[in-house]
């Protein structure tokens, strides 16, 4: 086996527990760990991406017991890049938080985002139904203090809410997983995947049950209308550090549409064929079409930023929703692009709140923030890449998805809804950077805080609008690499064979020989 694919999980865990038990009043050496920690975790997030480009199926067994009975992590090409991306998106969120002081407004911030991190992680690399419900309750468990980091009674209240939503999915998941182990005796993926395409024409009731209550569960993660309501205020209260990790968050539920709707449910499965897919495209034309308004509404840059991430999860789950590779491809894409844009457009409002006098972010006429030129370069550079725009890597995500649905039966419908939005979204963004940046009164605002301005927040941020370019600049082999991923998705075969390859092993071994006594 290969121990470095418990290596992500086993790490934050580590460094988390640490961190409490041993550095809980030594803030300077907190940091120190916590970096290192994230820093450790790109370079192994780097060699499972090497390792997975090879196309070999990796299954880590935990305690040696083979699935399906035993506790499994799968590391395959699309696990491998979201462990990547994460750690990426978690070392300029932890620089972020170092050069703001915002780890410094409460208590145990550096403990809850490893503890986060190791939830996060988790649900990438499981191969278990169960188990992705543990790794959700662990991230959200953590994301519920970090919510509330730095007090407060309007991010307590925002907090409250975001609970409320995530325990109702939570049960959701319960409810779905009960069901399905009803039904078919297992939860592992891979023999889930097997034994429901056995299922006889009788038994196909309750698994539709089940399959409309996960994509309920996955729904309310993705804040897909009308499950978002918990998104809006949540992201644009929380502490900004906060936020710009959450932007990974919404994708754990577009990650789980697609392994588990294409593995388990997939379009070859006739029982949840005909529901999935219609469902979740008219959804995602939806929330695309709220999030776009939302932008152009909106009266604070936070709300702004967080109905900007409700919009590019309906671009990304319209392509989700066709189930194709070359549509999965467009979406992997977009999903890292977006993912890149949104925490660095929540780490720029920050920016903004912080060089405002009581760290108010509205959309409107102030006096001029101290380095407001280059603020204002950061923000329309977030801004131009969350919009699509070119020549930046969201509009290489959109034509992708637009080219994916060219042979779709609702084609004119998706294009005039992806480019209408992309207008709306420019005029939201351009009425709100006008009115921050160009419609200011002279005299700079000298009563802001000044303890924000420190160049390392300035690092972090570019560090991701940076990231934003690469991905622009280098969309030829990333777009090479996530058709390999795509197809290797859609490989069902694969994956099954990997996973359960052990077991059907010590089956055969264990098989009487031939004319041995009975």
């Amino acid at each position: 086996m290969n121990h470095w694919i418990i290596a992500p999980v086993l790490l934050p865990a580590l460094v988390a527990a640490i961190i409490i038990l041993v550095l809980r009043y030594q803030v300077t050496t907190q940091r120190v760990f916590s970096v290192a920690s994230t820093v450790a975790l790109i370079g192994i997030g780097i060699g499972l991406l090497v390792h997975s480009m090879s196309g070999q199926i990796d299954v880590y067994e935990l305690g040696n017991w083979p699935a399906p009975f035993g506790i499994v992590l799968v590391l395959d090409r699309l696990s491998a890049m979201m462990v990547l991306l994460t750690a990426v998106l978690a070392l300029a969120v932890v620089l972020y938080a170092i050069g703001s002081g915002w780890d410094k407004r409460g208590h145990h911030f550096h403990a809850l985002f490893q503890f986060q991190l190791m939830g996060i992680f988790g649900a990438f690399l499981t191969g278990d139904a169960f188990n992705l419900f543990v790794f959700f309750e662990v991230l959200l468990i953590a994301s519920y203090g970090l919510m509330i980091h730095g007090g407060g009674a309007v991010r307590l209240r925002a907090g409250v809410q975001y609970v409320i939503y995530n325990l109702l999915g939570s049960t959701l998941f319960l409810f779905a997983l009960g069901t399905i182990y009803a039904v078919t005796g297992t939860l592992n993926m891979a023999d889930l995947a097997v034994r429901v395409a056995d299922l006889p024409a009788s038994d196909t009731a309750m698994i539709r049950v089940a399959a409309v209550l996960l994509l309920l569960v996955f729904a309310v993660k993705a804040a897909l209308i009308p499950l978002h309501f918990w998104l809006p205020a949540t992201y644009a209260e929380a502490p900004a550090p906060v936020a710009a990790l959450f932007a990974v968050m919404t994708k754990i539920g577009a990650y789980a549409i697609i392994r588990i709707y294409t593995l388990v449910f997939g379009t070859d499965v006739a029982a949840t064929a005909d529901i999935i897919g219609p469902w979740l495209l008219a959804g995602a034309i939806v929330t695309l079409v709220v999030g776009m308004i939302g932008v152009l509404g909106a009266s604070h840059l936070g709300r702004l930023a967080a109905f900007a991430a409700i919009g590019s999860m309906g671009t990304l789950l319209i392509a989700i929703a066709l189930f194709t590779p070359q549509a999965i491809t467009a979406a992997l894409y977009y999903m890292i692009h977006s993912t890149l844009a949104g925490a660095a457009l929540f780490l720029v409002v920050d920016m903004v709140r912080a060089r405002r006098v009581a760290e108010d972010d509205a959309i409107a006429p102030r006096p001029a923030i101290v380095q407001n030129g280059l603020v204002a370069a950061y923000f329309f550079a977030a801004a131009i890449a969350m919009a699509g725009m070119p020549p930046l890597s969201g509009f290489l995500g959109k034509l992708l998805v637009l080219d994916a649905v060219r042979d779709h039966e609702l084609v004119w419908l998706i294009w005039a809804t992806i480019l209408i939005t992309s207008l709306v979204a420019v005029v939201g963004f351009a009425r709100a950077g006008s009115l921050v940046f160009w419609n200011v009164t002279p005299e700079v605002d000298q009563n802001a805080p000044p303890h924000i301005q420190t160049a390392l927040t300035f690092v972090a941020t570019g560090g991701l609008l940076a990231a934003i370019v690469m991905l622009t600049v280098f969309a030829g082999p990333v777009t090479t690499f996530l058709s390999d991923t795509s197809a290797q998705v859609f490989d069902k075969q694969s994956y099954i064979a990997a996973v359960l390859e052990t077991a059907r092993a010590i089956e055969v071994e264990n098989l009487p020989l031939e004319g041995s006594q009975k």
